[in-house]
């Protein structure tokens, strides 16, 4: 019965989330502060602490959200609220483990689910990291529940002879789109590999050198790497991760990268473009072309906008001064920290979609130091 009930939470969850995102295209009105772009990013920021967990934003994605909470964990601490980390990390652990899984959402309820409605190759990894980064204590119930989801993991999503991505479908930081084994989703396993080593886990076996050199030998092109195995063409999450994440660390590569980025004008009129040739890419039911149009294709998305700047500061490279300002402007001019952007700096709005407000994300600007 127990298991039945938890069944039927994680619809609803799924269900309200589906509902508030249709309402909010339609009659919601979001927030505008005042101030300079970290003035801003700040206040929203604040504001998204809900007392047990962050929220990933102040629109219709206001649960928590692993992965999204995942890639701002280490600007958390980085700002002084590591015991905030700490408080969400062991609120979602508590809720996963009566569950029985990790989840990539979990509503104010204690509902868990995945959105959009597939099991996310990143939550377990992201998960892994935001302990890591933030040195959660583990206790010996959450060591032998990660221990049980890291062997689940791997009968789910790799191969049992050398650990490699199997060619399944999941959901991943791209969610509108079906790859074939993204850069993306080899990088994340990289890192939990590493993770489980820096957290003495047990059930994965695979080292993280063998994804390094997998995004080394098949994704990287010469320029960058490339979107998946079957695609050679530009996504800025996957382009961006293996080195934000430091599974690569290669200066050579980082620069040639980030040269790409300025050849091909993806940081114009401001930091980042998603992807270059939307049209390479096949796209999930109900998240294409038609219902929402170009959602992952030319849009500036804010998200790999501070991975981008990150990796300007990181490498002191010479543009980050003027990137910084770019997207320190837009925040001002939206009087807030929004998702995404169309490039004539509107906002994203399709016919049952609109952009979000508010996105925790904006921790990660907040960590960059002002430009000189």
């Amino acid at each position: 019965m127990e298991k039945f009930t938890r069944r039927v939470g994680g619809v609803l969850g799924t269900l309200r989330a589906e509902f508030w995102q249709i309402y909010n295209r339609y009659f919601a009105r979001y927030e505008r502060f005042k101030g300079s772009g970290r003035e801003i990013s700040q206040q929203v920021l604040d504001q998204l602490w809900e007392g047990d967990f962050y929220r990933t934003s102040l629109g219709h994605f206001d649960f928590f959200w692993m992965r999204d909470f995942g890639t701002v964990a280490q600007s958390l601490v980085a700002l002084g609220y590591r015991d905030k980390v700490h408080h969400t990390l062991s609120w979602a652990l508590f809720h996963y483990q009566r569950a029985g899984e990790v989840t990539l959402c979990i509503d104010k309820s204690g509902n868990t689910f995945n959105a959009p409605a597939k099991k996310s190759v990143d939550a377990l990894p992201w998960l892994l990291h935001s302990i890591v980064v933030s040195d959660y204590p583990l206790n010996k119930m959450e060591r032998k529940f990660l221990e049980r989801q890291l062997r689940g993991y791997c009968r789910g999503f790799l191969n049992k002879k050398n650990g490699g991505l199997r060619n399944v479908r999941y959901a991943e930081l791209r969610d509108a789109v079906n790859y074939d084994r993204s850069a993306y989703s080899i990088a994340l396993i990289a890192r939990m590999a590493h993770c489980v080593d820096q957290l003495g886990l047990g059930g994965f076996p695979y080292p993280e050198s063998h994804y390094r050199e997998t995004l080394l030998t098949h994704y990287w092109n010469g320029t960058y790497f490339t979107a998946d195995h079957v695609t050679n063409v530009w996504s800025s999450e996957c382009g961006l991760m293996p080195f934000f994440l430091g599974i690569i660390n290669d200066k050579e590569k980082v620069n040639r990268t980030l040269d790409y980025i300025v050849k091909a004008k993806l940081n114009d009129p401001c930091p980042l473009l998603y992807c270059q040739h939307p049209d390479e890419f096949h796209y999930r039911f109900g998240m294409g072309r038609w219902i929402m149009p170009n959602y992952t294709g030319t849009t500036i998305w804010t998200w790999h906008g501070t991975f981008y700047l990150h990796l300007l500061e990181r490498y002191k490279r010479p543009e980050y001064g003027e990137q910084y300002h770019r997207f320190s402007t837009l925040i001002e001019k939206t009087g807030t920290y929004p998702e995404l952007i169309n490039t004539d700096l509107s906002w994203y709005k399709a016919i049952f979609y609109s952009a979000d407000p508010g996105m925790v994300w904006a921790a990660l600007f907040l960590e960059l130091p002002e430009p000189k």
